[in-house]
């Protein structure tokens, strides 16, 4: 079988790599012929590995024009990605400012932006590196940009994770700063940072601490509450009748990871629990094939979650 797939004349040098290398690594990856002729590659083999090639050359494309660099790190990563989302049953992208637009990269963060858009409370878990807080963010801001809410609200519990809070210098705001800091870079991410700070100095959009929002009403807001599992019961349940008229909220964590007292349950968890068969309500739940970070992510996790499935096993004893 053989594909030929049109290029932009202007992203070619980036897209080949440092001589050619790029290609290199497709045609060894996939097991394809790869000829570039003009702003045309025609890729041959099985029809399988064509396929898969193709579609790695599509996302390599939008790879460039998102971030502006592709490097053989961002190939290989490309190329053990499942199908795109213009693949996939149905689509949805997110534009956010400048024009950027923000696509799911797999099945599981499809579902995850749909049940955002079809309910006004998501719960959405998973492991590191699936896109729960990045999406929340980009679903938020393409909201505020077409005026569907008046701002964004962001916030995280200041849980210590084996680090003592006190110890850290600084007021109040810089010991909890920290905590806040995959807020801002998720932010950061979608609009400039003149237009960001803009935005924060007239309370368009607040990243605070989880306790910050107690005996508050969130009318037409976003309401990002990232981190859940390391809620309280009684702090879920402050973060949830926040919800105004208008509004969203999306509660993001990953439940395998709790700092919480190893006697107190997880706000996030119980939640989900009682709240299950509730209209408006989603939940989704992210795995470890929905990873988007480095390629070596996805097999860390899978090595702890071995190792811990592993440990929750009994031994057998032998009887004499």
């Amino acid at each position: 079988m053989e594909v030929t797939v049109q290029l932009d004349p202007s992203k070619q040098l980036e897209l080949f790599g440092p001589a050619d290398s790029h290609l290199r690594l497709l045609r060894r990856s996939l097991g394809v012929q790869i000829t570039a002729r003009q702003s045309d590659l025609h890729i041959s083999g099985t029809e399988t590995n064509v396929n898969r090639a193709t579609e790695a050359i599509d996302r390599m494309q939008k790879h460039l024009l998102k971030h502006r660099q592709l490097t053989a790190e961002d190939v290989s990563d490309l190329v053990e990605q499942g199908p795109p989302a213009d693949k996939m049953e149905s689509n949805q992208a997110v534009t956010v400012y400048s024009n950027k637009v923000i696509e799911p990269s797999t099945q599981g963060q499809l579902k995850y932006i749909e049940t955002m858009l079809n309910n006004d409370i998501t719960f959405c878990i998973g492991p590191a590196g699936t896109g729960k807080t990045y999406l929340a963010v980009a679903a938020a801001v393409s909201m505020l940009k077409k005026r569907q809410i008046r701002r964004i609200v962001l916030a995280r519990p200041a849980v210590e994770a084996g680090e003592k809070l006190g110890f850290l210098p600084g007021d109040i705001a810089a010991k909890v700063n920290p905590y806040l800091r995959p807020l801002f870079d998720a932010i950061e991410d979608m609009m400039d940072f003149a237009q960001m700070r803009k935005f924060m100095e007239l309370d368009i959009i607040e990243i605070i601490p989880l306790a910050f929002m107690r005996g508050r009403t969130l009318n037409e807001a976003a309401i990002i509450c990232d981190e859940a599992q390391n809620t309280s019961g009684l702090q879920m349940l402050m973060v949830l009748t926040r919800l105004g008229h208008g509004s969203k909220m999306i509660i993001t964590g990953d439940i395998t990871q709790v700092d919480l007292a190893a006697n107190q349950k997880s706000g996030m968890v119980e939640a989900m629990e009682i709240l299950q068969r509730v209209d408006g309500i989603g939940v989704v739940e992210l795995s470890q094939q929905d990873i988007v970070r480095h390629r070596l992510v996805q097999n860390i996790v899978e090595a702890y979650r071995t190792r811990q499935q592993g440990a929750a096993q009994p031994r057998n004893r032998e009887t004499s």
